[in-house]
């Protein structure tokens, strides 16, 4: 049986996000039978979407909407793959500095669009980072939001290597 691939595409300017992805590859690195795969977003192409079995997407809050350059990934991604992904299991891992649901809410309809399944509510992990010096300071995210991204990771390579989807 060929291995499963779940894809987990990032962008990160003040280190959050890129802490949220890490940790979820590494806890959907655990499950034998998974090839995990960490891209940045503008990395990201549309082979690799097509040629994974699921995803995570995660992206930073920025001015009340999802960060330019994970827009940019699915600008360039969409239309080729669209129709092609039908199905297919992802979840969403959002890092903001008040509610990010903005940020949720245009990523949930790209994942409709694209006919994906979300298989967990979208994490959303607040840093609280309210003023500029906040906003761009490196990012520390606590050890409890990070075990709750690495469960994201470990339960969609899970079903993913069970065939639950």
């Amino acid at each position: 049986m060929n291995p499963k691939t779940l894809l987990i595409v990032y962008h990160s300017m003040t280190g959050g996000t890129a802490q949220m992805a890490q940790a979820a590859a590494e806890g959907a690195g655990d499950e034998a039978g998974v090839q995990v795969r960490l891209l940045r977003a503008p990395e990201a192409q549309p082979d690799d979407v097509l040629a994974a079995d699921g995803y995570v997407f995660a992206t930073p809050e920025n001015l009340a909407a999802m960060a330019g350059l994970m827009k940019d990934f699915f600008d360039r991604c969409y239309y080729a793959a669209l129709d092609r992904l039908n199905g297919r299991p992802y979840a969403a891992l959002v890092c903001a500095g008040s509610d990010g649901q903005n940020a949720v809410r245009q990523l949930e309809r790209i994942a409709t669009g694209w006919r994906l399944r979300q298989v967990a509510p979208t994490l959303i992990v607040c840093t609280h980072a309210q003023t500029p010096e906040a906003i761009l300071r490196p990012k520390q995210i606590g050890a409890a939001d990070l075990a709750q991204c690495r469960e994201v990771g470990a339960a969609l390579a899970a079903g993913l290597a069970l065939g639950v989807y």
